[in-house]
């Protein structure tokens, strides 16, 4: 299908620059990785992949990375001082510049930890003028760009959890948007990663993570 260019298309997004891949992008990468882990991380290690690793420092792109981490948007004018409002925040972060493949120039992996402990990878590419696409949740290929909310559910691979999650957003009439499923193997961790019109209440995501074999619901909203 062929896309509409829109005038943000054209002009670019609003942002703190010099520039909408290495800036705009990696903020809301950061966002999302935010998002998914569910707040600010206590830890995050990030390695920086091609034109990140070799010239995204010098435009910004370890603050903006940072910035979208602690949840500020990428025209946030304290985003040039992300760095040492992430100390101040008790955000550890560390830099590497790694080789991760066969991937979009513009790339990041973000390694977590939270509160308790729990860890989570995010890896996502800044694809220009803004837009994203993340990759990787942890050990599942996905492809998210965050325009649309989505709920990430973890479940034991078994019958019917599928058909039980999506009859119970239907319930409650939660359009899907679209839906992408994936396992580690046959009976083990799988993941369900659901794109919906709308965010979905708080109440409903509870009822979701009550359903035999679910065992973590998480929303990550628009960015």
């Amino acid at each position: 299908m062929m896309r509409i260019r829109s005038l943000f298309d054209i002009v670019g997004p609003v942002m703190i620059g010099p520039s909408s891949s290495h800036t705009a992008g990696a903020a809301r990468l950061g966002a999302l990785a935010r998002a998914v882990l569910g707040g600010t991380p206590c830890t995050a290690q990030i390695a920086l992949h091609g034109s990140f690793a070799t010239t995204g420092l010098g435009h910004g792109t370890d603050r903006a990375l940072v910035a979208g981490l602690l949840g500020f948007a990428p025209d946030d004018e304290r985003l040039p001082r992300a760095l040492d409002l992430a100390k101040e925040a008790g955000l550890d972060v560390t830099f590497t510049q790694e080789d991760l493949g066969e991937v979009h120039p513009n790339t990041a992996r973000i390694d977590m930890t939270d509160a308790d402990g729990r860890e989570f990878v995010v890896q996502g590419s800044s694809l220009g003028g803004g837009d994203v696409l993340v990759t990787l949740i942890n050990d599942f290929p996905v492809e998210v760009s965050g325009e649309l909310p989505v709920l990430v559910v973890v479940h034991h691979d078994q019958p019917g959890v599928v058909a039980a999650v999506t009859a119970r957003l239907a319930a409650d009439a939660i359009n899907i948007a679209s839906m992408q499923v994936a396992r580690e193997r046959r009976g083990a961790r799988a993941l369900m990663l659901i794109e919906t019109d709308g965010p979905v209440p708080g109440d409903i995501a509870d009822s979701l993570a009550a359903i035999e074999g679910v065992t973590e619901v998480r929303r990550v909203p628009k960015v």
